[in-house]
């Protein structure tokens, strides 16, 4: 069957990668099962939260911002392995990092509407699975606006988050 050491060491190398292949395979669609039932791309995809989402931009970043009186305008960031506009210089750790305890690696928080707190439930495999998934994804270039401080200008729809007692905006003129 086997007539040359090159076409032993061949059936070796693939017997001994194909259940790293299959486990890493069963990770990342582990990943992908969390983040479409976490509902990331919602908040992460391009037209999600407007009903018409942009799949050629999936989890590229939103174009919806979310207000929060007294904090700014935030929206979702590109959570793509594009190395420009999204997350292709975070490691595995850095990822499990921001989504389980809000801590990005420059060490800044993830805006509030982030739902970390709930994320830092997940077990190690799952967030595991959820970084493993991402570094496949195909990378977007997209450089998402903001975030806007209180009183900037935004340029994204946005939804208000309001306290209760608020007053809604007045439409615009």
């Amino acid at each position: 069957m086997f007539r040359t050491p090159i076409g032993l060491a061949l059936f070796a190398t693939a017997i001994a990668v194909s259940p790293a292949a299959s486990a890493d395979d069963a990770q990342v669609a582990r990943g992908q099962y969390l983040v479409t039932m976490g509902g990331c791309t919602d908040c992460h995809t391009q037209g999600y939260l407007l009903g018409k989402p942009d799949e050629s931009k999936y989890l590229g970043g939103s174009d919806v911002g979310f207000e929060i009186p007294g904090l700014g305008v935030f929206v979702g960031r590109n959570i793509t392995p594009d190395k420009e506009t999204g997350i292709g210089n975070w490691t595995d750790e850095q990822i499990v990092t921001a989504i389980q305890t809000g801590q990005r690696p420059d060490g800044r928080q993830l805006a509030p509407i982030m739902p970390w707190q709930a994320l830092a439930k997940l077990t190690p495999e799952d967030a595991g699975a959820i970084a493993a998934f991402l570094k496949s994804v195909k990378p977007v270039s997209n450089a998402v606006p903001g975030p806007f401080k209180p009183g900037e200008k935004v340029s994204t729809f946005t939804f208000r988050i309001l306290p209760p007692g608020e007053t809604a905006a007045a439409a615009p003129q």
